[in-house]
């Protein structure tokens, strides 16, 4: 009897052990998306005050109110930070929890839910558009695909209808207008063709993923993105909900004047907005915590088959020859993310599936456009991939093809209306 119990035992820990190495190999390295383990605690100070420095030199170029930013490093410790006020000339201060709108930050999401829809069998990567989306004018040849990958051909709605935005921004607008004003215009080439960003292409997807499942966006996102990451934070709000859900600092952008051309004053406050304007590709609210755990799913791919995590990073130039891009993703050397800009606030997320480094940033000031985020994104993490390994057997970050200095030369040329200095 004894002799069964201790076989009873040993044969018991053996099956845990097993199951825990099963776990393990599920859970390690980028191809599964898993994540490596992160070290506790936080960077030494001279980092941390650099990259506060980045933060709030960001501030002053964008002339925000509010900056938020995190750094995670598995291999050395992690850093969040919230800086400035709810209001521009305001008291309150920010906290790290307030909401914010992610413009097109959206649509890697939006081109995820395509994919895990694509994995279930309910549509065809390639399918054409016209197969989800009967009777449209202008769209024929184009597929699913070249719609995520920004090679459909068709133009960018938000060129057309930017000062409207700016000007009227809490008029509600139809997804049909918004792609129609984009198709209308003239053409970046034939599908297939060449990359050209554009975000009517997002929301062309959305029109077809809402006929292909019956279902409305508030819900794909929940079931496919927001539940699985435990994105508690996160929504797209309905189009006729115009405040940012829970807390939040308000949202601050210049103006334009009659032939499109950026005005410095006055500022203006347009943290009432519709959604609608960016709908499937720029409307999503959500958080910095929410906007780690979606960055760290999309650069490894978590929430996809490997044939779709596959085809999300089968990748076109789309700059320097470490610029590319995929399905809804954006791929900066070893990063994988996007950024994104809406009236009143502009964001960035990325991260490495190799060594776990995640980057978000916002703020609070749409002015200076995505790519500013996306530099100021850069450069926290070219500070962070400098950092020693302090987790035995932890792989840092590998060599980034840019410079702190050339992001932060970027960042200065890309912002037309910095704060003026005191005195």
């Amino acid at each position: 009897m004894r002799r069964d119990t201790k076989f009873g035992r040993l044969a018991l820990a053996a099956t845990a052990a097993l199951v825990a190495l099963v776990l393990a190999g599920c859970t390690s390295g980028a191809g599964s998306g898993g994540q490596p383990s992160q070290q506790p605690g936080g960077f030494s100070t001279d980092v941390e005050k650099r990259l506060t420095s980045a933060v709030t030199d960001a501030m002053t170029l964008a002339d925000a109110s509010a900056g938020f930013a995190g750094v995670w490093a598995p291999w050395a410790g992690s850093w969040t930070t919230a800086q400035g006020t709810t209001t521009r000339g305001g008291s309150k201060p920010v906290t790290e929890d307030m909401a914010f709108r992610i413009g097109q930050n959206t649509t890697p999401m939006t081109c995820t839910v395509l994919l895990q829809l694509v994995d279930d069998g309910r549509i065809g990567l390639d399918d054409p558009l016209t197969k989800w989306v009967p009777g449209l004018i202008g769209v024929d040849g184009v597929t699913m695909r070249e719609l995520c990958q920004n090679t459909s051909g068709i133009n960018d709605y938000i060129a057309a209808l930017n000062s409207n935005f700016l000007m009227n921004p809490t008029r509600q607008w139809p997804p049909l207008e918004l792609a129609s004003d984009g198709i209308a215009m003239q053409r970046f080439g034939t599908p297939g063709e060449k990359y050209g960003r554009s975000a009517t292409n997002a929301v062309l997807v959305g029109m077809a993923l809402e006929n292909a499942t019956s279902r409305s966006w508030q819900q794909l996102y929940k079931e496919y993105i927001f539940d699985k990451l435990g994105m508690t934070a996160s929504v797209l709000p309905e189009t006729s909900q115009l405040t940012v859900p829970g807390p939040h600092p308000a949202g601050y952008s210049v103006g334009l004047d009659a032939a499109g051309a950026i005005v410095c004053e006055p500022m203006r406050d347009v943290s009432k907005m519709s959604p609608s304007q960016g709908w499937t590709s720029g409307g999503v609210v959500s958080t910095v915590s929410d906007l780690k755990a979606f960055g760290q799913a999309l650069a490894g791919g978590s929430l996809l088959s490997e044939k779709a995590r596959k085809a999300q990073v089968d990748a076109v130039v789309n700059g320097e020859s470490w610029q590319r891009y995929g399905l809804g993703v954006q791929l900066l050397g070893p990063l994988r993310g996007s950024s994104g800009a809406v009236p009143g606030y502009l964001s960035a997320v990325f991260a490495d599936p190799s060594s776990g480094l995640t980057i978000v940033v916002a703020l609070n000031n749409s002015t200076p456009g995505p790519a500013f985020a996306q530099l100021l994104a850069q450069r926290l993490a070219s500070i962070a991939s400098k950092l020693p390994v302090e987790q035995k057997g932890a792989k840092a970050v590998a060599s980034l093809p840019w410079s702190e200095q050339q992001t932060v030369d970027g960042m200065k040329r890309s912002a037309p209306c910095p704060a003026k200095k005191a005195g």
